[in-house]
């Protein structure tokens, strides 16, 4: 079966603190012949492990690293690459994963308000413009 895992699913393969579910979405996960993780799914997994869990970004990065790491995930890896670098460096994964989407998209410049979001996307080597 080829599946797509809601945020949820992820989350209890990583965290196991609901054990049945957990095991449930192990099993799916270990099951399927392909997943596809969306980059939305892994901007909500980021978001509930750094603000609901307080959980450090070395690891979430590598939880994510985990999740992706099977021939059988599909998934944008150089958006995700991007993601991991930007929030190691202590900023958001989900800027990173925006700037580099809208940038394969044709969006060239990524614009916001967030100095260091654009600083560190410009370093990833995507063009970025701070507005004032």
């Amino acid at each position: 079966m080829k599946i797509t895992p809601d945020t949820n699913i992820l989350l209890r393969a990583i965290i196991e603190d609901e054990p049945k579910q957990a095991r449930q979405a192990q099993s799916a996960l270990r099951d399927a012949d392909l997943i596809a993780i969306t980059l939305p799914a892994l901007c909500e997994f980021v978001w509930v492990l750094q603000r609901k869990r307080a959980t450090p970004a070395n690891v979430i990065a590598e939880a994510i690293r985990r999740l992706i790491d099977s021939p059988r995930i599909e998934t944008n890896r150089q958006a995700i690459a991007a993601g991991i670098a930007v929030l190691e460096a202590g900023r958001d994964f989900a800027d990173a994963v925006i700037a580099l989407e809208g940038y394969e998209s044709g969006g060239g410049t990524f614009v916001t308000f967030d100095k260091k979001a654009a600083r560190l996307v410009a370093q990833a080597g995507i063009p970025a413009e701070l507005l004032k």
